[in-house]
């Protein structure tokens, strides 16, 4: 079994097909097809479907991607860490996070990495929900997860990290005038309008219990990409729950931010699987528990 069959069978899963697997990896069909026989023939079983010029996973290949996912994440690990000894921290670090994460502590993470490690590339992917991060690193789809999450996220060979409690905030539209001193109760929030992302995400299960608990909240406009929230707050379509992580910019654009009186908050997390890792990827890790340390100190 070869690293390239590997990588040509996960390539085919993840492109939606021979066709456009070898568009994307620049190799002939006919030599992407050839070495997934082999594969098949070394695995002896059939990984994919023939249906026309479709293929669908079978049901060996649909137990196996995950795993072919993982050898590859291990086998980048090897190699990064033969190449970097005495040289530092490089490479790439794939992190899946919510929005909210993806702003807190993942751009600082970054900003930090920029000083102390230039060599490690960060790519990020967005994430609904906490569920859909530990999936993505469970599955081997990146190294590493930031989300926030009531307990401890859980799987088999998956190592959680708490980094802090991340805090939900009134964000409302500019002039608002709410509460006391920047502080506003559950009650208060009765008869307004609010801009919600779709279920799933931690902002809105908030927003569903405030709504139970309370009543008289209206929704305004429910929205799939929670980058139009924030927006559709400043022209005052309504007022939203956001974690604390757009506190700075949403105080910037102009945005009334409140603090709910008793607080809002929710455990945020840093995820990984166990076992061997990259040495970008330890770097990232090491510098968000480093970050979040320094946070938890300057709270104090």
């Amino acid at each position: 079994m070869e690293r390239r069959q590997l990588e040509y069978f996960v390539a085919i899963v993840e492109h939606g097909g021979f066709t456009h697997a070898a568009r994307a990896l620049r190799v002939a069909q006919p030599s992407l097809s050839r070495a997934i026989g082999r594969l098949e023939h070394e695995l002896g079983v059939q990984l994919f479907h023939r249906v026309g010029r479709n293929a669908v996973l079978s049901s060996a290949g649909e137990h196996v991607v995950d795993r072919a996912r993982l050898v590859l994440r291990d086998l980048d690990a090897l190699r990064a860490a033969a190449r970097t000894i005495g040289a530092g921290a490089a490479g790439r670090v794939d992190v899946a996070a919510t929005s909210s994460s993806a702003l807190e502590p993942v751009i600082g993470t970054i900003a930090a990495l920029r000083e102390e490690h230039p060599g490690v590339l960060v790519s990020t992917s967005s994430a609904l929900s906490a569920a859909e991060v530990v999936a993505m690193v469970l599955q081997g789809r990146c190294e590493v997860g930031v989300c926030g999450h009531a307990e401890r996220p859980a799987g088999q060979g998956l190592i959680a990290h708490h980094l802090r409690d991340e805090e939900f905030l009134l964000v409302a539209p500019p002039d608002t005038r709410l509460g006391t001193n920047d502080e506003v109760t559950r009650d208060d929030l009765r008869g307004m309008r609010f801009v919600v992302t779709r279920p799933a995400t931690a902002a809105r299960a908030l927003f569903d219990r405030i709504a139970e608990s309370v009543g008289g909240l209206h929704v305004a406009t429910e929205v799939g990409d929670r980058s139009v929230v924030l927006p559709m707050v400043l022209r005052g379509i309504g007022a939203s729950i956001m974690p604390d992580g757009w506190s700075d910019l949403a105080g910037r654009a102009g945005a009334a931010v409140h603090h709910f009186t008793p607080a809002e908050r929710l455990p945020q997390w840093l995820i990984h699987r166990s076992g061997p890792i990259t040495p970008a990827t330890q770097a990232f890790v090491d510098t968000t528990l480093t970050q979040a340390g320094a946070v938890s100190r300057r709270a104090r």
